[in-house]
């Protein structure tokens, strides 16, 4: 499928979508959750420290909330973690979740490897998640993400917009979440040695974000 007919399919559906939730929100369900800022610090062997988020991307991001940190494992002489989480109470009036394959070359990043792979944690089913490497110079890093929302992960942006439309006509809600998590590719370290980095510390987050995006 070519690219013009990609981009014309997704803004289909994203009108689409955009037109639907706003007629239905009336009396849409808000779950009680606990807000990101009180995320846990601390996950397993992982410490972390909060990354301010400016104003001009918080006004570009849109009513929600969200949360940046670095993470760093205690005893390992490794590059940081840095976790973002993205909740949207509701995305019935045009506030949608902004991809990720969109905001990073606009801070200057160019993706130099994409694909897709199974991740499995803990007490979930195996789910797929994006795997990006990017570059700025000769800065390297490496990007996992994935969309969450009522306790069912999805890669693709088209199918959480499908879900997104199904679960406001079935729950009446229209909340979802972004997960990402970052890290630095050392010189000479391979893509799958920073992979298992980035799994580490996401098994944690997986392991509580039921308590800050509901099911």
């Amino acid at each position: 499928m070519s690219s013009h007919v990609r981009f014309v399919l997704a803004a289909t559906l994203l009108l689409a979508a955009a037109v639907f939730l706003h007629g239905r929100s009336r009396n849409e369900v808000f779950p009680q959750r606990q807000t990101l800022a009180s995320f846990p610090r601390d996950l397993g062997d992982w410490t972390s420290i909060d990354i301010p988020i400016s104003q001009d991307v918080l006004e570009v991001l849109g009513p929600g909330d969200f949360l940046l940190r670095a993470f760093r494992k205690e005893g390992v002489i490794e590059p940081d973690v840095t976790l973002f989480l993205a909740y949207f109470p509701s995305q019935r009036a045009g506030d949608t979740i902004h991809s990720p394959k969109n905001c990073l070359p606009g801070a200057g990043w160019s993706p130099v490897e994409s694909s897709r792979i199974p991740v499995s944690f803990p007490g979930r089913p195996e789910f797929i998640v994006n795997r990006y490497v990017i570059a700025k110079g000769q800065e390297r890093q490496l990007v996992l993400y994935w969309y969450w929302a009522h306790d069912r992960a999805v890669a693709s942006e088209y199918w959480a917009k499908y879900y997104l439309v199904r679960d406001a006509i079935r729950l009446n809600r229209s909340d979802g979440s972004l997960i990402r998590v970052v890290t630095p590719l050392d010189s000479g370290e391979t893509v799958d040695h920073a992979q298992s980095r980035l799994l580490s510390l996401a098994a944690n987050v997986v392991s509580v974000i039921d308590q800050y995006v509901p099911r």
